[in-house]
């Protein structure tokens, strides 16, 4: 009884003192022991860094760098983000209207699991202001602390990952990058409604892994699926509420772009589609990048990181310019006794599937599941999940 009483007011304890911390975040205080704050870079009128806000804003985007890399093997230390900053805001900021706030590097904490809970009270800071916080940095573990605020706040959440690997391991104790998965699609606390698995490559995974996420009606697309055109796989992010990306899952240049180079995977100009595809998601909420090599020597490394990162917030813009009110245009194809109803958004000519009158319980599909289904075949995935 005695042990009870005390791991509750523990508890009670640790509530309270979050919850002061998170009020301390919001009016601007104690970044100084969670955060190192990043200078202000000396940007012509055109350029990205031009942009850049103080303090997390309303509606805006939000940076966050991180050096924990415990969960994937690695270390804590505190790693040098300026290098990619400086490419980063050096790039052209077009007619980007939205606030981006570089909110510094995050500290890691005394053990993995102190950085997770940090990471997860930064991100509902974020979520407080309706901003969306892009996680720059750590490894693929730090997805269930984002996740994790998410789910605080929002019920059903769509989640899509690009990475070469299915972590499906129940191994070891606390999330790491190895089980983080397993931990989020298993969790009896986390309400998710979809899970997208792209960009695995058969030779580094078990053959159980993937059957058992087909098995459960989750979306697993090869990397050789992706190759060349995103117009097959867009669906899979439109909708989604949080993306990650493995940068595992992009071929390496130089003394290696990823922590774990990889000679095969996403090109530089295929990544930096997908990510102006990220951005451009109706729901999203969050992101985060993980198993950058943020020691890389070679600076294209850096260029096509910061990269990844413009094009990312390229497609936030353009979403947020996005008329409030969709219209669209209702194509039926009848196959026999069955009838499929197919909808064009007139304003991006982006296609969905479903037969309801309410288009939140649309789903996403591509133009040519529409030319499909046209010629009598039908994706299953559309049934399935209709």
């Amino acid at each position: 009884m005695q042990a009870t009483a005390a791991a509750k007011s523990a508890k009670q304890f640790s509530c309270c003192f979050f919850v002061i911390f998170a009020l301390n975040l919001e009016i601007g205080m104690n970044y100084e022991d969670i955060l190192v704050r990043a200078p202000h870079p000396k940007c012509e009128n055109w350029q990205l860094g031009n942009l850049l806000s103080e303090e997390v804003q309303e509606n805006g985007i939000v940076l966050l760098f991180c050096s924990e890399e415990r969960g994937g093997g690695g270390d804590h230390e505190m790693k040098d983000f300026s290098a990619l900053r400086k490419e980063l805001y050096d790039l052209s900021k077009l007619d980007f209207e939205l606030p981006i706030c570089d909110m510094g590097t995050i500290i890691s904490g005394r053990s993995l699991s102190d950085t997770h809970y940090l990471i997860e009270e930064l991100v509902t800071l974020c979520l407080l202001k309706n901003a969306v916080p892009i996680i720059i940095g750590g490894s693929n573990d730090l997805a269930f602390p984002l996740f994790s605020a998410l789910n605080a706040r929002h019920a059903q959440l769509t989640y899509t990952q690009i990475s070469n690997l299915i972590s499906l391991s129940t191994d070891g104790e606390g999330i790491t990058a190895e089980n983080f998965l397993s931990g989020i699609l298993t969790s009896k606390n986390f309400s998710i409604k979809n899970y997208h698995h792209l960009g695995y490559q058969k030779h580094l995974n078990p053959v159980d892994s993937v059957k058992l996420m087909r098995e459960v009606d989750f979306d697993v697309i090869r990397l050789a699926e992706m190759m060349g055109s995103t117009e097959r796989t867009e669906p899979f992010f439109r909708l989604a509420d949080l993306v990650t990306v493995d940068c595992d899952a992009v071929e390496s240049i130089g003394d290696g772009f990823s922590a774990n180079p990889q000679v095969n995977g996403l090109n530089r100009r295929e990544i930096c589609a997908y990510m102006k595809e990220i951005g451009l998601s109706q729901n999203l909420k969050a992101a985060g990048i993980f198993n950058y090599n943020i020691s890389a020597r070679n600076p294209m490394n850096h260029q096509l990181m910061a990269q990844m990162i413009w094009h990312l917030i390229e497609g936030i813009m353009i979403q947020h310019s996005h008329p409030k009110e969709r219209s669209y245009e209702t194509f039926w194809i009848f196959n026999g006794e069955d009838k499929y109803a197919f909808h064009r958004e007139t304003f991006s000519d982006l296609w969905y599937f479903g037969a309801h009158d309410d288009e939140n319980k649309y789903i996403a599909c591509a133009a040519a599941d529409y030319e499909a289904a046209k010629k009598g075949i039908i994706n299953t995935r559309l049934l399935r999940n209709s």
